[in-house]
């Protein structure tokens, strides 16, 4: 066979099994993205952060959600294995990856309005080191069978 003949066979046959696949489309769709954030609470400090989590941090978050910046949030505890583990984890849940444009600016104003001002929620912010750690922080997207 020529070469030219197997060239075009090869470029009809890709055109063919291309389309194929691109009319059955993705075998899932995507659904609602997560942010995973790990905590290390310091030793004998995870009640005083907990006040933190339901007065500030839970006001902020409602209205977030108020406002539809977020789907939901929730905790979690866990039993570290070792003392460089997460015994928390911090999960928000938005509606997709669009809903982390503009996000900074928004979740900043909620933000002085829970702690009055920007500096002070920054103050806030460098004041919670010295009762947790921030382990790591990770997005997941949610994947829904077709």
């Amino acid at each position: 066979m020529n070469k030219l003949l197997r060239v075009s066979l090869l470029v009809i046959l890709g055109a063919s099994v291309g389309g194929i696949c691109a009319a059955d489309g993705l075998p899932y769709t995507e659904g609602h993205v997560v942010d995973v954030t790990a905590i290390r609470t310091k030793e004998g400090k995870f009640n005083e952060y907990w006040a933190f989590l339901s007065n500030q941090y839970r006001q902020i978050m409602d209205e977030a959600k108020k406002e539809g910046l977020i789907v939901s949030y929730s905790f979690y505890a866990a039993t570290p294995r070792s003392p460089h583990d997460p015994d928390l984890y911090l999960v928000t849940e938005y509606a997709n990856m669009a809903a982390f444009d503009g996000l900074n600016e928004k979740m900043t104003a909620l933000d002085a309005k829970a702690f009055g001002s920007v500096k002070q929620g920054d103050q806030a912010d460098a004041d919670r080191e010295a009762i947790r750690t921030v382990l790591g922080d990770e997005i997941i997207r949610e994947l829904k069978y077709k």
